[in-house]
């Protein structure tokens, strides 16, 4: 079988100042074309460039010669091993009346059966109290499951646990200008079997007017899909929404939840992870007919 190299020139510019250049570089490619913008990533994802900007491709030429095994990005670092350590806490609390997103209700957290009217049931000094609380689904950190975007997907009884629990974390953190998260800054990464925690700092504005007024960072729909195609397992972030609202269209729901990845929306606390070397947990309660429900998320830390 034929093998094939691609020969270029490349011009990068970072988000946080400053440019590379590259000229008549070579990489193995797996056919005999490939476009600039995939051409690009796979640049990036090779030299392990992060805050990348653009790349701007020029004197491109297919070569046919054999593979000389281009390895793949090392920002990521190797895959952690599992194995207790200390637990970062990653939700925010549910409190009565909170705002998460702007125009749905806030919760109604009262008593089912109070401490008092308890003490008519049982025993002297023997007393409980039952809580009730009526929200609706995307309150404080919550998972997205298929079922939130697809009437047919899979919803939260019936997303398998290795998808919400112990899973392989990694953290990519954007300049803290960039609020489009794209395949250029995602590139360098290795994903694959991994969830991938968004960390832009959004957080800081929780429970303020700020946090759901507009301009928060957000993945873009080409960086969701390259995210799916490289095998993320779960998707998360610390702003109002993973995807830009400025419109009707959610492109990265769209593309994620069609291709069964979760995703997790109202992070915090992302800033006390490193870039990897942890375990990621948020799994809701198995409710039937549902496709979105609160989760507890955090990260246990490799010793």
């Amino acid at each position: 079988m034929d093998e094939y190299r691609v020969r270029f020139d490349a011009d990068v510019r970072f988000a946080n100042g400053g440019g590379l250049q590259a000229q008549d570089f070579r990489l193995d490619i797996p056919a005999d074309d490939i476009s600039d913008e995939e051409l690009a990533s796979l640049f990036v994802r090779h030299l392990g460039l992060l805050m990348v900007d653009a790349v701007r491709i020029s004197g491109k030429s297919i070569l046919r010669e054999p593979h000389k095994g281009s390895r793949v990005g090392s920002a990521a670092g190797p895959a952690p091993t599992t194995g207790s350590g200390r637990l970062v806490e990653l939700s925010h609390p549910i409190t009565h009346g909170m705002v998460t997103y702007p125009g749905l209700p806030g919760p109604e957290i009262s008593d089912h059966l109070s401490r008092e009217a308890s003490r008519e049931r049982y025993a002297a000094g023997t007393e409980f109290q039952i809580g009730r609380i009526s929200m609706v689904a995307n309150t404080g950190t919550y998972v997205d499951t298929p079922a939130h975007r697809y009437a047919d997907g899979a919803d939260l009884s019936a997303v398998p646990l290795d998808k919400l629990a112990d899973l392989d974390g990694l953290v990519v953190r954007p300049p803290a200008d960039v609020r489009a998260v794209d395949p250029l800054l995602l590139s360098p990464y290795e994903v694959a079997g991994r969830t991938v925690l968004i960390h832009t700092g959004w957080d800081r504005h929780w429970g303020t007017d700020a946090y759901g007024a507009g301009g928060h960072p957000y993945l873009t729909g080409e960086g969701a899909q390259w995210l799916a195609d490289q095998g993320a397992v779960l998707v998360g972030i610390d702003s109002v929404n993973i995807d830009d609202t400025a419109g009707g269209a959610r492109p990265a729901h769209t593309v994620l939840l069609r291709h069964g990845v979760p995703i997790v929306e109202h992070l915090c606390g992302l800033d006390a992870l490193p870039p990897h070397g942890f375990r990621f947990h948020a799994a809701p309660p198995m409710v039937a007919g549902m496709g979105t429900f609160p989760v507890r998320a955090y990260a246990v830390l490799d010793r």
